[in-house]
């Protein structure tokens, strides 16, 4: 097979000839046949030149895949010489055909135009190459060609169809959006309300300003001053701020730093409390620190002006704000009133939102109370217990002094005491009231109880003689008086005079144990005196049916009886009154929100003995203060003094018997005697320096503070002559 040169007029290769020379597809020969081996031999084709207009077709002819043939060289003849190709070797591929140039007419070659060098030039103009080896009989083989590159045809999408997707999913995203706001804004609209404005609101509490307590004539006892509330929003304070803030806050507050660190550790919280009743001066260093999340609000401040004075009997108000002791204890709820509510949005940097929710309740102020003490009588009674406790080393001691006509409290005062406005340096031992609180054998100062009894129903009169041995055994029990002593003989007025525990034994046996159990109850033992005081004891009294057989001996000198300091000296207030009993009283009234004053109701009255009865004890009890008498220590110059002297036995804990457990000295009068206006009670528990009977250490103070409180009420002497008291009787 013959490979056509350059120049020869043929098919071009992938190309056949048809009938009458029409070119046509050479099923085994050609770039598709190329295409079907998947490899071309030789170098792939030249890239094709465009094809020109349709006159030019004389001078190049396309390829199967649209490239063109070359025009072919003519020779010198004019002609190109046909040469024969070596046939491909065997490779199992079929190799394209040669492809014929096609000139203008079949396989003619044109002419060239004039001036070329070769005498030919292709029709276009370009000066023909040179055929190559292999091309007719002597010229060259041209050079393969390479491939055409197939185009890859691009069909771009539609965009509307992208527009539309597009569109579609925004419109999926936006219907999403709108689904969660309409859930929002409409169907769980009220619950995230309630959310947000739970978040927001702070409950804020109005304090109500408390009531102020003050003496008789309207001098502050406790009042209520401006203060300062520090408060701590956890939500906003920085976790490394919080050291910062407890070492600066902790010093100025008076709080441990612990407590402080608790109280801003709360993430979840909005509003703590960290202080209550902070000085304004304090407050005002608090503020100065700037602490993001510590804020100030106004409150008031429990003060008491007086310290010390009165403090068993007025109490304190803790830090909370709650009355813990006495008076403020007892009537917190009166005095403290009630306190209001506000509700304010707060922002989440802890600022109030000035035009936000604001709901207020406002708080209604305590009422005030006016006591029926004397400041100035109150103080000198504290000033002169206390110094007796130091003295004689007593485990405490209490003065009480009282009006016995309308039974005012004028003075109430137990040592050792606290100061209310630091009571947390105190122990919690001394915060209560001893005087009402601590119950006692009264010992001799309770005989005068049976003397009623017996004189009213065991036919005993002053001058009833009995003869008095120093002890006296009553059944399985030995009794004795207070100090040895021979046989004696005595008058009623005498027994009382010396306190002698055997006389009263024997007056007492001219009257049943029911008779003088029903006189004890009359003066008030075995019951609360109603004073108002907290944690009052009653004292202990058993019926009769609980006696042993011997219980009604000791009781009848006032040992196996327990009764208050208070319970006693309203004994003496019912001698000195007459024989009529009232009951203690410690408010005179009420002070409201615009300073009127609304008096306490009447206190209760009870005749208890015939005033022929009282007058008789007043008159034996003048006896005591005389020399003859155990309290000669309490009489004071020129006024007539009545009173009663007692040691009794303090019963030991460890063995539930009397023996180490100590003393109760006591001393209980009136005066003038003739028409007491004031009575006088002291008691001391365990004393340990010095004496400890009732004369020697309950004595003297009694005369101390009722001769100031003569001065201060103004009591004259009553310039009469005191009657004589038969003490011993005569042969």
């Amino acid at each position: 097979m013959t490979r056509p040169g350059r120049g020869a007029a043929g098919s071009p290769p992938g190309r056949g000839r048809g009938p009458k020379g029409a070119p046509g597809r050479d099923e085994k020969s050609g770039p598709g046949a190329a295409r079907a081996s998947g490899r071309h031999t030789g170098n792939p084709p030249r890239p094709s030149t465009p094809p020109r207009s349709g006159k030019d077709r004389g001078g190049s002819r396309r390829t199967g895949r649209g490239g063109t043939v070359p025009p072919p060289r003519k020779t010198g003849a004019g002609k190109q010489p046909e040469s024969k190709a070596t046939a491909p070797a065997k490779t199992g591929r079929t190799a394209p055909a040669p492809k014929k140039a096609a000139g203008p007419k079949g396989g003619e070659s044109a002419k060239s135009p004039k001036g070329s060098k070769n005498g030919t030039r292709p029709a276009d103009g370009r000066r023909a190459r040179r055929p190559g080896p292999g091309a007719g009989a002597g010229g060259r083989r041209p050079p393969p060609r390479r491939p055409a590159r197939q185009r890859v045809p691009f069909h771009r999408r539609d965009p509307m169809k992208r527009l539309n997707v597009g569109l579609l999913v925004v419109a999926f995203v936006l219907s999403l959006f709108a689904g969660r706001l309409v859930q929002l804004q409409t169907i769980e609209s009220g619950k995230y309300t309630e959310l947000a404005m739970e978040q927001r609101l702070q409950d804020i509490v109005l304090p109500a300003v408390r009531g102020d307590i003050t003496d008789a004539q309207g001098n502050p006892l406790a009042m209520t001053v401006e203060a300062r509330a520090i408060f701590a929003d956890p939500y906003v304070i920085k976790p490394e701020k919080r050291q910062a803030i407890v070492t600066a806050l902790a010093p100025i507050l008076g709080l441990p730093p612990a407590e402080v660190m608790r109280g801003i550790s709360k993430p979840k919280s909005r509003f703590v409390y960290l202080a209550h009743g902070v000085p304004p001066d304090k407050a005002r260093l608090v503020t100065a620190l700037k602490f993001l999340g510590i804020g100030t609000l106004p409150e008031y401040r429990r003060d008491y002006p007086n310290d010390a004075l009165a403090a068993d009997v007025i109490g304190f108000v803790n830090r909370a704000g709650n009355g813990a002791a006495g008076l403020e204890s007892a009537l917190n709820k009166q005095l403290a009133g009630r306190n209001g509510a506000q509700k304010v949005e707060i922002s989440p940097d802890g600022q109030h939102i000035p035009m936000g929710e604001d709901q207020k309740r406002p708080s209604v102020p305590g009422r005030g109370l006016r006591l029926t003490l004397l400041r100035d009588l109150q103080s000198k009674a504290q000033q002169e217990i206390e110094a007796q406790v130091r003295a004689t080393q007593a485990r405490n001691g209490s003065v009480i002094v009282m009006d016995p006509r309308t039974g005012e409290i004028l003075a109430m005062a137990s040592a050792p005491g606290f100061d209310p406005n630091n009571y947390a340096k105190s122990p919690p031992g001394t915060w209560g009231n001893p005087i009402v609180q601590e119950a006692f054998e009264p010992g001799s100062t309770g005989k005068v109880v049976t003397a009623a009894a017996a004189m009213e129903q065991g036919g005993v009169r002053p001058e009833t003689e009995f003869v008095v041995p120093y002890s006296i055994r009553r059944s399985d029990r030995v009794f004795h008086d207070s100090h040895p002593h021979p046989t004696r003989r005595l008058t009623f007025a005498g027994v009382l005079a010396t306190s002698s525990n055997v006389g009263t034994i024997q007056a007492s046996e001219r009257i049943t144990q029911d008779t003088l159990y029903r006189y004890l109850r009359a003066f008030g033992f075995g019951e609360k005196t109603g004073v108002g005081l907290p944690a009052e004891t009653a004292g202990q009294l058993n019926p009769p049916a609980k006696w042993s057989g011997t219980d009604r001996y000791p009781i009848a000198f006032g040992q196996t009886v327990s009764v208050n300091a208070l319970q006693m000296a309203s004994v003496y207030a019912t001698l000195a009154n007459g024989g009529v009993r009232v009951t203690p009283q410690l408010i005179a009234g009420t002070i409201g929100e615009d300073k009127s004053f609304t008096a306490a109701p009447a206190p209760r009255q009870k005749r208890v003995i015939s005033a022929e009865t009282a007058r008789q004890i007043r008159d034996m009890l003048e006896g005591v203060t005389t020399a003859e008498g155990t309290a000669p220590k309490a009489r004071i110059p020129g006024y007539r003094v009545a009173g009663k002297t007692g040691t009794a036995e303090i019963v030991n804990p460890n063995c539930g018997c009397y023996t180490g457990g100590g003393f109760t000295a006591s001393f209980a009068g009136f005066a003038p005697a003739d028409d007491p206006q004031l009575v006088v009670q002291v008691v001391l528990q365990a004393p340990k320096r010095g004496s400890h009977y009732g004369g020697d250490v309950a004595a003297p103070v009694f005369k101390d503070v009722m001769s100031f409180a003569l001065q201060t009420r103004k009591v004259p002497p009553t310039g009469s002559k005191a009657p004589t008291i038969r003490i011993y009787a005569r042969d």
